[in-house]
């Protein structure tokens, strides 16, 4: 496989606080890349800068062999990248259909002239049917937002993300605030996207990440302390004192 993601020393500073220190990641194309490590670690942070949210202040990201390092975000998710939030983000006052609209709507440079366009409908509202239908959505289509519960936002939030033709998923704790039924539904969806999509993912949930992950990479003050298989990861010294006491 080929590294879809690359990031070379990749340092990040606010003020005296060090948020990623020469930080080196690649992301294999068609894995499931997990981030763990302690609360401050740098993960969200890390999210961010590659998402283009925050522009590190040296080091470089390449996506697909691109140099992305300061692409503005609209133009990374362009490209090809997009990410899921700890706060659930959707527009409650919209409907299920309407939020997954939005969403293949602004990845297009003509999105407004597009999406009117009469030939592109049926597309998009295939698009739409195969996206809810990944994340057992379909049948809430046209519910809205409000109704849901935390467990398919953040389903939608996903589903939202494929529709924008996502190649790289970034999910930043998407089991936060579930309940067990919901954690085991979560998981049970991300092992179908499982090489459908490279995903990245940050998560606090030792079992979904040991359940999930192709590889670790283990964080802890902003920099790499080890990345490797489950059972590698598991068995580390290093990760052992430093944060599988809280596993």
């Amino acid at each position: 496989m080929v590294n879809i993601l690359k990031i070379k020393n990749l340092n990040k500073k606010f003020g005296g606080v060090i948020a990623t220190k020469d930080l080196n990641l690649s992301i294999l194309e068609g894995e499931l890349h997990a981030i763990i490590g302690p609360n401050g670690a740098g993960k969200t942070t890390l999210i961010s800068q590659i998402f283009g949210q925050i522009f590190p202040n040296s080091g470089q990201i390449f996506f697909q062999d691109t140099n992305i390092t300061k692409v503005l975000e609209y133009k990374r998710s362009r490209l090809g990248i997009n990410r899921t939030f700890q706060i659930t983000s959707v527009m409650k006052s919209l409907t299920v259909c309407e939020n997954i609209q939005l969403a293949t709507d602004t990845t297009r440079d003509n999105s407004f002239n597009f999406f009117k366009a009469p030939n592109n409908q049926d597309t998009i509202f295939k698009k739409i049917d195969l996206c809810l239908s990944q994340v057992g959505l379909i049948k809430a289509i046209n519910q809205p937002v409000r109704s849901l519960s935390h467990g398919d936002c953040r389903k939608l939030e996903i589903a939202m993300a494929l529709a924008s033709d996502a190649q790289l998923l970034l999910l930043d704790e998407p089991m936060a605030g579930l309940g067990p039924t919901e954690t085991k539904e979560m998981i049970a969806l991300l092992k179908t996207l499982k090489g459908q999509q490279t995903i990245l993912l940050v998560e606090h949930d030792m079992d979904a990440v040991f359940a999930l992950a192709d590889r670790i990479s283990v964080l802890v003050s902003g920099e790499i302390i080890a990345t490797g298989k489950p059972d590698t990861i598991r068995h580390d010294s290093k990760v052992q004192s430093a944060y599988l006491g809280e596993i």
